[in-house]
């Protein structure tokens, strides 16, 4: 591949304005005083240790900044070694999911992306979650199979934002698609910014258990990424 047409590894303001856009228009169908319902899946295999570390000092301040919304149920799934894959109750503490996540050491292995896609469904039966958050580099599965499961959670509602790390093109494809056919967005973010990661996942979260308005509300007096969705709400309002 010639070098200019590689996929940059770090996301420029107008890739995290526009997935931050597509977030905002996702449906969130959640009742008055429910908590919103956050599946959030890693993959696990070797080459993802630091951004699991990174994700388990994230996730409490995505329960903070929803509590004043109805709180927010989390379930971490995750996929690494021989055709492992793993998914913890709903939690609502975030004590609970840093204990699961500090458990977890990554292993080498081949992507699942599809196991996660399929359990998602399975929980949709049971009771429908909000939206699933991916974080993820690279796809080893068939892209047909995994883009007739998205639009399944299209049809049912649960959109996929993915979070891309690094600049693999058949990822790149792959995650955009599965956030299409969601009803998702999908984005790319740098590595080595953990306060991106942080934003990007806060901003799903929010929005994940109140909705476009608490997403608007969050994003007052911030700056970089959550200030450009802002604007966007306000011009569509």
């Amino acid at each position: 591949m010639a070098k200019d047409e590689r996929l940059p590894a770090k996301s420029s303001g107008d890739q995290v304005a526009a997935f931050l856009n597509q977030v905002a228009k996702a449906p969130v169908a959640k009742k008055a005083g429910e908590r919103g319902r956050l599946i959030i899946a890693l993959d696990a295999t070797a080459s993802r240790q630091p951004t699991w570390g990174r994700a388990s000092h994230i996730q409490a301040e995505m329960f903070e900044e929803t509590a004043s919304l109805g709180g927010l149920e989390i379930q971490l799934c995750f996929y690494r070694g021989y055709g492992e894959f793993s998914h913890s109750p709903w939690y609502t503490r975030s004590e609970q999911l840093l204990m699961r996540m500090r458990s977890v050491f990554c292993i080498g292995g081949l992507t699942q992306i599809r196991k996660v896609l399929k359990h998602t469904i399975r929980e949709s039966r049971r009771q429908k979650p909000h939206a699933l958050v991916f974080v993820g580099d690279c796809v080893e599965e068939d892209v047909d199979q995994l883009c007739q499961l998205a639009g399944e959670l299209g049809v049912r509602g649960v959109p996929a934002f993915v979070f891309h790390e690094g600049n693999d093109p058949r990822a790149a494809f792959a995650f955009t698609q599965i956030a299409q056919l969601s009803g998702g967005a999908c984005c790319p973010f740098d590595a080595d910014s953990p306060h991106q990661l942080l934003e990007l996942l806060k901003a799903v979260a929010v929005y994940a258990a109140g909705g476009r308005r608490a997403l608007a509300d969050y994003s007052k007096g911030k700056t970089g990424p959550v200030l450009q969705l802002t604007h966007q709400i306000n011009k569509r309002s």
